[in-house]
């Protein structure tokens, strides 16, 4: 069975974070987001990934290649032009002639849920389309469901109909690229696949799926935090790098080959510490932290739930809390990242789309690549810094801290 992905959008409400790499290679849990995918893929049946891209594609190719190290066939397609969801997945028609998952690259998605929808499939042999409940469907597609099937969809509406919202998983017929010939553009200039899909629910083959496991759409810098924490939930403790005496390792967490835990270091899992890592002495990384290849944590720092990538030196006296820290950062001794605010409200963040409030109580850092903090540096909550950025010795970092920009 085939599966297509769509990967070619540039995450733009994820920088700093995608400026410089695509969104589907951020790390999570030790991997490439879109590799939890592509294993979730594989367990429900697939044996051939068609990868749609655009947006640094070429790092996507680089890093998948032929699909070999996953041991399933990966092949690609370019989108050049964003012309919408409809138009992106009527790129593979030639590529597909039969029944086919298809999901967005930034979906989080169960693989015992994909399972099921091809079970429903193979029962109906109609589209399956995976939907979730959630609060406030009002960001989202909301559909209507009745007797098993969809027969509405509506996009971010003012008044939800109900709280069942679209997934962006599906399992398609290839009828599904006769509708897409037939979509016109929407009112965002755009051509909707949930548009075409509503051809298919008016003709009563749209099938629903409500999703049991966990599924989160990476929309947000947050949301990466949230999906880091579900999938390392579920890890399993894995030693094969060089640990020293006296350190101390508790629970489920991952030591890779190549990756020195030194004498002193205290590590609570779940913990995934990559190939290349220096960790120590004396110091202490906490539950659901997230160590890029060649991450240095060094003497009497502490790491608290956060995703650090690859080469970036945390290296003595520092402090980082519900954070993602981009690549090859350099923390100067005694920096700290402040995650809490003293009235405990909920961290707001400086987005695309302007103030946001994350839904979390703790948020740290949101910092891009090649960002360097001097000795005793202190970064407020919420605080976003762009790539190349430099806080200074003593200085203090909050709210929005551009490209290349220094406080000094």
């Amino acid at each position: 069975m085939k599966a297509l992905i769509l990967a070619a959008g540039e995450g733009t409400r994820l920088k700093p974070l995608t400026s410089n790499v695509p969104k589907p290679l951020l790390t999570v849990a030790g991997k490439p987001f879109m590799t939890h995918t592509i294993e979730a893929l594989k367990q429900a049946g697939v044996d051939e990934v068609v990868i749609l891209t655009g947006f640094r594609g070429d790092r996507i190719r680089s890093h998948y290649r032929n699909g070999e190290g996953l041991d399933i066939k990966i092949t690609y397609l370019e989108q050049k032009e964003r012309k919408g969801t409809a138009h992106a997945i009527g790129m593979a028609k030639r590529e597909i002639d039969e029944p086919f998952f298809c999901l967005a690259g930034d979906v989080l998605v169960n693989a015992e849920d994909l399972k099921a929808m091809r079970a429903l499939h193979e029962e109906g042999d109609s589209t399956v389309l995976g939907a979730v409940e959630v609060e406030d469907p009002s960001r989202f597609g909301v559909i209507e469901v009745k007797d098993g099937r969809m027969v509405g969809i509506e996009e971010k509406p003012q008044k939800p109909r109900s709280n069942m919202i679209n997934s962006s998983v599906y399992l398609f017929n290839p009828d599904i690229f006769q509708k897409i010939s037939l979509t016109g553009l929407s009112d965002r200039n755009e051509y909707e696949v949930t548009d075409s899909i509503a051809m298919l629910a008016a003709e009563g083959k749209v099938l629903v799926h409500p999703m049991q496991g966990e599924w989160i759409d990476v929309g947000q810098p947050w949301d990466l935090l949230k999906a880091n924490e579900k999938l390392m939930a579920s890890m399993k403790r894995s030693i094969e790098g060089t640990v020293e005496d006296g350190a101390h390792i508790i629970g489920d967490v991952v030591v890779e080959e190549g990756a020195r835990i030194r004498s002193g270091s205290y590590i609570e899992g779940p913990v995934y510490i990559s190939a290349g890592c220096d960790i120590g002495p004396n110091c202490h990384v906490r539950a659901y932290t997230c160590l890029g290849p060649g991450c240095r944590v060094g003497n009497a720092s502490e790491v608290k739930n956060s995703i650090i990538m690859a080469n970036t030196k945390v290296p003595h006296h520092n402090y980082i809390g519900d954070s993602i820290i981009g690549e090859r950062c350099n923390f100067g001794s005694g920096t700290k990242v402040a995650n809490l605010r003293f009235d405990r409200r909920n961290i707001k963040v400086m987005c695309k789309d302007g103030l946001v409030d994350s839904g979390r109580r703790k948020m740290g850092v949101v910092m891009g690549d090649d960002v360097e903090t001097g000795i005793n540096a202190m970064i407020l909550p919420g605080t976003v810094i762009h790539e190349e950025a430099v806080i200074g010795a003593g200085a203090t970092a909050h709210g929005l801290v551009g490209k290349k920009a220094q406080i000094l």
